[in-house]
């Protein structure tokens, strides 16, 4: 993932990257299971992601976002729209649930296409944008959120 801009140096920052890299690992185990048309596996994965996820979209749409959509309003709603979109395949496989519809192995897959590119678009604009732009108290609420919202690879939550 990006490493040319420094913004990894701000804990908040290296966290949402760190949870980037797993959801980034975790998506690879959906080929192999897809391809053996192992729609539990699949759904297992779909869970995992989603843990990772919870509050790392937290900590995006209640801190960083806000911070940047005075400035990049277009950019944002999409990112939150692509948010929608890959909540909504995942909750499919909410509660152990394995999900009967046929098409939604397709349409996980699909989804998981987006969320990497969904991982490239703030790795590369995102975070260094939030870097240039960011006032000290708005890293503050960011860190704020962050704490709030814990993380499965980072802090526990307060």
């Amino acid at each position: 993932m990006c490493e040319y801009c420094g913004c990894q140096a701000l804990e908040t920052i290296d966290e949402l990257t760190q949870e980037h890299e797993e959801v980034v690992r975790l998506i690879s185990h959906l080929r192999p299971a897809h391809q053996d048309g192992d729609v539990a596996r699949m759904a297992e994965v779909a869970r995992e992601i989603a843990t990772v996820l919870g509050p790392h979209t937290r900590v995006e749409e209640h801190g960083l976002f806000p911070a940047l959509a005075g400035e990049f309003p277009e950019q944002i709603a999409a990112l939150e729209a692509e948010h929608r979109r890959i909540e909504a395949v995942l909750t499919e496989a909410a509660d152990g649930v394995t999900p009967a519809d046929p098409g939604w192995p397709e349409r996980l897959m699909e989804a998981m296409a987006m969320l990497r590119d969904h991982i490239l678009k703030e790795q590369d604009g995102v975070f260094p944008a939030a870097l240039a732009n960011l006032s000290t108290e708005q890293w503050e609420a960011v860190e704020a959120e962050r704490l709030k919202a814990g993380g499965t690879l980072s802090r526990p939550g307060v």
